[in-house]
Formats: C-alpha cells, structure tokens, sequence
C-alpha cells in the first residue's frame, strides 16, 4: 500500500499538523503519523525512515520547529520525496525552523513550505500531487478540488462586490 508518512518532532505539533492530516483524509490518502526527534530519539527516527519505506511510503512530510532538523536527517536517510513544515515556536517565533528546514546541502534536497497550519495544509497538497503522478483519481479529486476553490471566490465576491 502507498502512503504518506508523517513525522513530528514533538507532541507540541500536533495540534497544526492535523491540518495536514486532515487533508489527506478529506481526498482519502492513507498516511501514517508519528511522533520521533531528530535530536530526543535519533535511534527511532532512523529505523521508522526504513520500515516506512518497507510498507510503502512514498512521500514523508517532517514538521519540527527551533533547529529543525528532522527533515535532514530524513533526507539523509532515504531517496524519497521530503517535505518540510517549520514549526512556530522558539526565539524566532519559526524563522529559525524556516531557515533550518530550507538550508539544506546541495543534493540533499527538502521541499519546504511555509510555517504553521498554512504549511501543514500544503504539504499534503504537495504530497497529493506527488502520489498523482502516478494516480489518476487522485489528479483528477485535485483538480475537482481547485475548480471548487476557484468557484468558492467567485461566490465570496458576489456577496460584496460593487462593480460599476
């Protein structure tokens, strides 16, 4: 089975990665959710990264914030797609996670979207488009779902625009 798998850094994260979630069960993509420190449980982390891989992950989302390097160490650790949130939090309120997340080394390479809930949204839309490569119902839920927000806007307009 082909999966998106999803890492936090810490409980602390939850709260905005089920965004991420979320979306990827609102389109009916099954993902795994853990929770495993590039720093706290090294050990853990490396050994989820293979057996994920062996169950069929295909994308890997990693949400961690301060020096963030959860999504490197993931990088480092596999071929597939990764996908960085930078987590809130810290002295930089997430510009350090930010940072962290979209420094990487020339070939280690680590998507990265933007801090918070906005990012964890995205980053299961990116791992969508992904798994659509190769998935035609799922392309075609995405492009239901970009009609209907474009559609949405329209109807937001008509509540209050004044066009002469």
């Amino acid at each position: 089975m082909k999966f998106v798998s999803i890492i936090m850094g810490s409980k602390n994260d939850y709260d905005v990665m089920k965004s991420c979630s979320d979306t990827l069960e609102a389109f009916g993509v099954s993902y795994e959710l853990i929770i495993s420190s590039a720093h706290r449980s090294p050990e853990r982390t490396k050994e989820y990264i293979t057996t994920a891989e062996a169950k069929g992950a295909q994308v890997f989302i990693a949400a961690a914030g301060m020096a963030a390097h959860l999504a490197g160490v993931l990088a480092s650790k596999t071929t597939k797609p990764i996908i960085g949130v930078p987590m809130k939090g810290g002295a930089m309120d997430g510009m350090d996670a930010m940072l962290s997340t979209v420094q990487m080394p020339a070939g280690m390479p680590v998507a990265t979207v933007a801090i918070g809930k906005a990012g964890a949204i995205n980053s299961a839309y990116l791992a969508m488009q992904i798994l659509a490569l190769e998935n035609d119902d799922l392309r075609m839920k995405l492009q239901e779902d970009r009609i209907a927000k474009a559609k949405q806007v329209e109807m937001d307009s008509l509540e209050i625009e004044t066009i002469l």
